[in-house]
């Protein structure tokens, strides 16, 4: 049987790096080192090397759209016109929140909410990660409530584990297969690192 492919990743922070491994591994390959994991703006100052490393050995770079376009083909322009063959750069819209909460019955099922409840189409929300603290504010648990609910008067946008338990959520719960029948922008990312996988194979 031959080796699977290595694919090296970099990402805005640890959250994206559970989720890039994951999508490796449902695509069929096998995750490498995790690049960056220092936020957007280091990402973005390190593309050049990582496009170059990819013209080598195969690479996925994921980053958030957030707000800064209204769709990810100009971001993608914006960021590395001229990216390598061997690179799959994808965008996740607008948050990569949005991936997580297209699998409804599983994040329904993790956070202790009713499945009608999680946003039908995540995709559309202009954030998705407010969303996702919103969720978990009608948890039926408290120890999500605590987790991932930002504290009164706190100043922060999220609960004190909320990272952690989403990581959780990714590397236990979430199915890619099933949550890209509901964002394309997440089937376009498994097409993307199936394809790079073919053609390294």
């Amino acid at each position: 049987m031959p080796n699977p492919v290595v694919i090296h990743a970099a990402v805005e922070g640890p959250l994206d790096a559970v989720v890039a491994r994951k999508l490796i591994a449902c695509a069929g390959g096998q995750a490498g080192r995790v690049y960056g994991q220092n936020g957007k703006q280091d990402l973005r100052r390190k593309i050049q090397g990582y496009n170059n490393a990819a013209r080598r050995t195969p690479w996925l770079v994921l980053v958030d759209l957030d707000s800064d376009a209204d769709c990810a083909p100009p971001l993608r322009e914006n960021w590395l016109p001229n990216p390598a063959p061997l690179l799959c750069f994808r965008v996740a819209v607008r948050q990569v929140e949005a991936w997580l909460m297209a699998d409804r019955a599983s994040l329904a099922g993790y956070l202790g909410v009713a499945q009608a409840k999680v946003p039908d189409n995540p995709e559309s929300l202009p954030n998705a990660k407010v969303a996702m603290v919103e969720l978990a504010r009608r948890s039926r648990r408290s120890a999500i409530r605590q987790d991932m609910v930002p504290r009164e008067r706190s100043g922060r946008s999220v609960g004190p584990a909320y990272s952690s338990r989403l990581i959780e959520y990714v590397q236990t719960k979430w199915r890619p297969a099933v949550a890209a029948e509901r964002s394309e922008s997440l089937r376009r990312a498994l097409d993307c690192l199936r394809r790079l996988i073919e053609q390294t194979a």
